[in-house]
């Protein structure tokens, strides 16, 4: 069974509703360094999920690949990521950056709106 998600909530009508940012970075690290920079980046996401503003905050391997970490944040609104990137934990990432062994990808994402189950059920009774 998967976990429900958790929508954030809505601003009051009167308001401009502000979109979340996501935030993804791919890494292939040495794999000499790849135990020391698995435990920092580990502290890294465990901190960040306590920020002002962080919604979620996930640290992944990738399977087909050995020593790609990918790092993938949600955060409330543009300004709370800026003052996440402007923060001592994420100076933290970006020394760990310089040990990727290629070019790090880097994304900031803009996330307007957001669904779930309900588009596959939708979709697929359209289908038939």
């Amino acid at each position: 069974m998967y976990p429900e998600e958790t929508a954030a909530p809505r601003q009051q009508s009167h308001e401009k509703e502000k979109p979340m940012m996501l935030a993804t970075v791919r890494m292939t690290i040495p794999s000499q360094k790849s135990g020391e920079v698995l435990k920092i980046l580990r502290l890294l996401a465990e901190h960040c999920r306590y920020e002002p503003g962080c919604l979620s905050c996930h640290l992944y391997g990738d399977l087909q690949e050995k020593n790609v970490f990918v790092l993938e944040q949600v955060w409330r609104a543009q300004e709370d990521l800026d003052l996440h990137l402007r923060s001592g934990e994420y100076l933290n990432l970006l020394l760990v950056l310089e040990m990727s062994l290629k070019e790090p990808e880097v994304r900031f994402d803009t996330i307007l709106s957001s669904t779930g189950m309900e588009t596959i059920e939708k979709a697929r009774s359209c289908a038939r």
